[in-house]
C-alpha cells in the first residue's frame, strides 16, 4: 500500500511578513540618509551629525596625509636638484684632469734647458686635447679675424686705418670668444678696420 506525501511548497504568510518588517540595519540608515533633514527626529539628526563629523575627520586626516606627502616630495626633489647642481660638471672635470696630468708633466720636465721645444710641444698637444674635451661638450670658438663685425659676437676693443682691408671687417683678434651650443658666454675681443685714411678723411 502506498502512503501519500503531501509537500507544502507556499510560504508561510505569517513568516514572509516577519522577513518583511525586519529591515537590515543598512536598509534602514538608507532610509534615514534619504529623509529630509527637516523630517527627522531628534535621534536621527544627532545620529546624522555624528556621521558627518566621521565624514569630516577622515576628510581632514586624508588632506593632512596628502599635504605631508606632497611636502616630502618638494623636499626630495630640492635635494635632488642641489644635488644635481652640485655635481652637473663631474663628467667634464673628470675629462679635464688628463690636461691637467699633462701640463703638470710638461712643467716638470721643462727644468732642462735644452727642452723648450719639448715643452712647447707638449703644452700646444694638451691645448688641442682641452680644445676637443670642451667641443664634445658644445663649446665653438666663435669666427673672427677676417669676417665683418658684428656687435652680437664681437667686441671692439678700437678701430685702425687700414689701406687693404675695407671698413668694418676685423682686423685683429685679442681674446678669443666662445660660444656654448646656441649660447654666446664671452664675445671676442677685436680691432676693426676703419678703412683706408681717404675713406676717413671723407
Amino acid at each position: 500500500m502506498n502512503a501519500k506525501i503531501e509537500v507544502k511548497t507556499d510560504k508561510d504568510p505569517e513568516i514572509e511578513k516577519t522577513i518583511q518588517d525586519e529591515e537590515s540595519p543598512a536598509e534602514e540608515q538608507a532610509k534615514v540618509d534619504e529623509k529630509p533633514l527637516e523630517k527627522m527626529t531628534k535621534s536621527e539628526l544627532l545620529e546624522k551629525i555624528n556621521e558627518l563629523q566621521e565624514v569630516s575627520e577622515k576628510n581632514h586626516d586624508l588632506y593632512l596625509r596628502s599635504e605631508a606627502e606632497i611636502e616630502n616630495l618638494k623636499k626630495r626633489n630640492r635635494k635632488d636638484k642641489e644635488e644635481w647642481v652640485k655635481y652637473a660638471n663631474e663628467t667634464l672635470i673628470k675629462e679635464i684632469l688628463p690636461v691637467m696630468d699633462n701640463l703638470e708633466m710638461a712643467i716638470s720636465h721643462s727644468q732642462d734647458e735644452n727642452s723648450i721645444q719639448a715643452l712647447r710641444e707638449g703644452v700646444e698637444l694638451t691645448l688641442k686635447g682641452l680644445r676637443d674635451i670642451l667641443g664634445k661638450s658644445g663649446l665653438q670658438e666663435v669666427k673672427a679675424e677676417g669676417e665683418p663685425f658684428d656687435p652680437n659676437y664681437h667686441h671692439a676693443v678700437s678701430g685702425q686705418v687700414d689701406e687693404n682691408v675695407e671698413e668694418g671687417i676685423i682686423l685683429q683678434e685679442l681674446q678669443k670668444g666662445y660660444m656654448l651650443k646656441e649660447r654666446l658666454i664671452r664675445p671676442a675681443m677685436v680691432i676693426v678696420s676703419k678703412g683706408s685714411a681717404d675713406d676717413n678723411e671723407g
